[in-house]
């Protein structure tokens, strides 16, 4: 796929943008920022940013057994009992850590797991010299709350529909706003951005404008 240009109010709506437009988690591309964008003083000056992002190419033939090598490594520093499984071997590799009592590399809102997926990848970028596109899940946990929270985002669209009144939901991390945002991408009713700064950014669902 050739690069393709984004403009959004900040480089962080464009990046969801992207999210959205490429079908794709944001280590899975590219990105370069063209125009950082500007704010102004009460909208005169502002500018729009703008970013170029291209996918990543197939991810290397042993990355699989580099990054499930580290999981097994951080299982036993952690004295944790469970077995790494491959759910899927292509772009992006995919593990599911399988045992019992495994609440503690959950964590709030699967917080852990992605302190884990991030410790890997960094180790895994080391040891490749480039950045790879990877997924960890553990006892299946991500997956169903991707359902439940796409359930959430439908049940919640229908409210924005009947009310006609915006709802803004709880602060989430980038890749919970990410499966809200598909969720209801196509929507016919509502629309979906993202307000708040770092870990308070929150997805703000809205009736459409006729």
């Amino acid at each position: 796929m050739e690069e393709l240009e984004i403009v959004a109010g900040t480089v962080e709506e464009a990046l969801e943008e992207a999210e959205r437009r490429l079908e794709l988690k944001r280590d899975q591309f590219e990105v370069e920022v063209v125009n950082e964008g500007k704010s102004g003083i009460l909208g005169i000056g502002a500018e729009e940013a703008v970013i170029r992002v291209k996918p990543l190419p197939p991810a290397e033939e042993d990355l699989v057994e580099i990054a499930k090598e580290i999981l097994n490594k951080l299982l036993d520093l952690l004295e944790v009992t469970a077995e790494v499984e491959v759910l899927s071997d292509q772009i992006p590799v995919t593990f599911n850590i399988k045992g019992d009592d495994l609440g503690i590399l959950i964590g709030r809102h699967g917080q852990t797991i992605a302190s884990l997926e991030y410790i890997v990848k960094l180790i895994v970028a080391g040891r490749l010299e480039n950045w790879q596109p990877l997924s960890i899940d553990v006892g299946g946990y991500r997956e169903r709350r991707r359902s439940a929270l796409q359930e959430l985002a439908l049940h919640l669209a229908e409210q924005v529909k009947l009310r006609q009144r915006a709802i803004t939901l709880e602060s989430m991390p980038a890749s919970e706003r990410r499966i809200i945002h598909l969720a209801l991408a196509e929507h016919p009713e509502v629309v979906t951005h993202s307000i708040g700064v770092g870990e308070d950014r929150k997805v703000v669902i809205s009736p459409k404008q006729s």
